[in-house]
């Protein structure tokens, strides 16, 4: 094989493993992932669909509802993440992950903010659609909150590494987006698991995940 060939093939291999160009592979095989599991048919009563709805409402209305603002995007909020997560459990994560989108696509327009459309798509609709993940542990909420919480994370955390990496100065780029994203992320996800353990908020999540399957038998 020439030598001028290997050379070319290095480089061109040199350019896909950059930040944003792994960036870009990631979040649109991710958003493929998301599109092949929401578009696959399914059937929603109107009892998910109102279910869905309102969920979608408490967790844009909560997101307001701010306990800390982060100056470069993220806040700690009241459980906002919480009403996605009961609603991924009752219906499953193809109908949370829908939702999770639906209101990531609610928080754009809420923060208006994006530098690059990759970084858009990692910390908006792919961020969000991710908490519906935690409709994959049925049985086990507190396990899906965690999982929906620590996926959304990952998104923000490579977002971070590759589009604000100039926020970093000095220090490591992926130090400073991990505790960046987790100071803000940790702390909404425990107070979602704190509100999950009161007995009251069990017994609802437990009444609609009866009344969601009974509706569909």
């Amino acid at each position: 094989m020439p030598e001028g060939f290997k050379i070319i093939i290095q480089e061109y291999l040199l350019k896909l493993i950059q930040p944003k160009a792994l960036a870009t592979t990631i979040a649109l095989l991710l958003l493929v992932m998301i599109f092949i599991v929401i578009r696959r048919k399914a059937v929603y009563n109107i009892r998910i669909l109102t279910y869905g709805a309102i969920a979608i409402t408490m967790s844009f209305v909560l997101s307001y509802v701010k306990i800390i603002q982060f100056p470069n995007g993220g806040s700690i909020t009241v459980a906002s993440m919480l009403p996605i997560f009961i609603f991924a459990y009752i219906a499953g994560p193809r109908a949370g992950m829908l939702a999770g989108l639906c209101y990531g696509m609610l928080q754009f327009i809420q923060d208006y903010y994006f530098v690059h459309w990759v970084q858009f798509l990692l910390d908006y609709p792919i961020a969000f659609s991710m908490l519906g993940l935690a409709g994959l542990f049925k049985g086990r909420l507190y396990l899906g909150a965690i999982a929906g919480s620590m996926a959304r994370f990952v998104c923000h955390l490579l977002s971070g590494v590759v589009f604000f990496a100039s926020f970093a100065g000095n220090q490591n780029v992926f130090l400073y987006s991990f505790l960046y994203n987790i100071s803000y992320i940790l702390p909404d996800a425990v107070i979602c698991m704190g509100i999950l353990m009161l007995p009251n908020i069990k017994a609802m999540v437990k009444r609609l995940s009866y009344s969601s399957l009974k509706s569909t038998s």
